[in-house]
This record gives C-alpha cells, structure tokens and sequence, in this order.
C-alpha cells in the first residue's frame, strides 16, 4: 500500500490551475502497485493530442512496465541515482524525437514539439492521480540498440509514471530531496525582454 501523496503545490506568484501548480517530480514510487492501465491511456491520449507543426506529430514513447523484460531494458539504461530509484515505478516510458522524416527532410521542431507532448502526458497522469518524474540521465545508444531505432529517431528523455510510494525507501540524499521545499527563479529573470 502506497503512502498518501506530501502537498507540493507550488508558492506560485500569480494564480495558475490546480493541477500545475500540484504537479511535481517524486522518486518515491510505490514497488507494488500494478499501473492503471486506463489512466495509462488517458495520459497518452493527451500526449496525442499536443500541439506540433504542421501536425508531423514528430513523437514516439516507448512505454515499459515494471516486471517485463522492456521495463528491465530501459531501469539498465538509466544511470547514476536514477537507477536507485526509477525502477520502483510501474512505468519507465522513453519519449523519443523523429528528427526527420522518412524521406530525409529535418524535423527542426521535433525536440520541442516532443516536449508539448510529455508535458500534457505528465499534467493529464498528475490530474488522474499518476505521478510523472522525468529524467536526462540515461544512455541514449542503450536505448537505440534494444529499441532498433533508425537514426532519425532520437531518445531524448525517460519518465518514470506510477503512484506515490515510501520516501524512506529511497537513499537518505533522495529523501531529503522528495520533501526539500520546491523553488523557482522569479518570472522576471525567465523573461529576456518585455514591451
């Protein structure tokens, strides 16, 4: 049984919906808890539905369960103190860019346009009770060997979706990190010039 999820709503400074300002990046995922495979597809359903250019859609997930052999694939990917934690989840995705098109022609907006979608994946989880911690250490070539992915497409992320687990089952650095108060530089030094 997992532990109920600490408040981490954000101290915004302006008023922002619920569900941003409740978002946040746990490392404490429960080990036990099966994933909820409607709330799975829901999730993904907003990730389909992102905005992109020209409606290429230049995003792919690779979407690993905890028990399989993929989910095992992808935890051997991870590195440094992700692998201490990310495996608990009881999902690892690999969100991936297609960079060009079948053709050869470049897809110079496919990184951003990949971010959009695992941003409303990750609010979309976070409103249906899901927790997303999305994370940049991992090793890409791990990923494209056991994935046989061309080089067009290029894994850019992994994100670890599943429910609140025991924050004192994570190493005592990553514990003081889970309940660490959440910070962000102010607006005024994000926004580079305003008329």
């Amino acid at each position: 049984m997992s532990t109920p999820v600490i408040d981490r709503t954000a101290p915004t400074e302006h008023p922002v919906l619920d569900v941003l300002a409740g978002r946040w990046s746990p490392r404490a995922f429960d080990a036990q808890n099966r994933i909820d495979e409607a709330k799975l597809a829901t999730a993904l359903e907003a990730a389909r539905w992102s905005p992109s250019a020209n409606n290429t859609q230049p995003w792919r997930f690779i979407v690993a369960r905890r028990g399989t052999a993929l989910h095992a694939q992808v935890v051997d990917a991870l590195m440094g103190f992700n692998q201490a934690w990310a495996g608990n989840a009881a999902v690892l995705v690999v969100a991936v860019a297609e960079t060009a098109t079948a053709d050869g022609t470049p897809l110079t907006h496919a990184l951003y346009d990949l971010g959009q979608a695992v941003a409303h994946f990750s609010v979309q989880a976070h409103h249906d009770g899901l927790l997303v911690h999305q994370m940049s250490g991992f090793d890409p070539d791990v990923v494209r060997e056991f994935a046989d992915l061309e080089p067009r497409f290029v894994p850019v992320t992994v994100f670890a979706v599943g429910e609140f687990g025991d924050v004192s089952a994570l190493p005592e650095v990553l514990q003081e990190r889970e309940v660490a108060p959440r910070v962000r530089r102010p607006i005024t030094e994000s926004v580079i010039l305003s008329a």
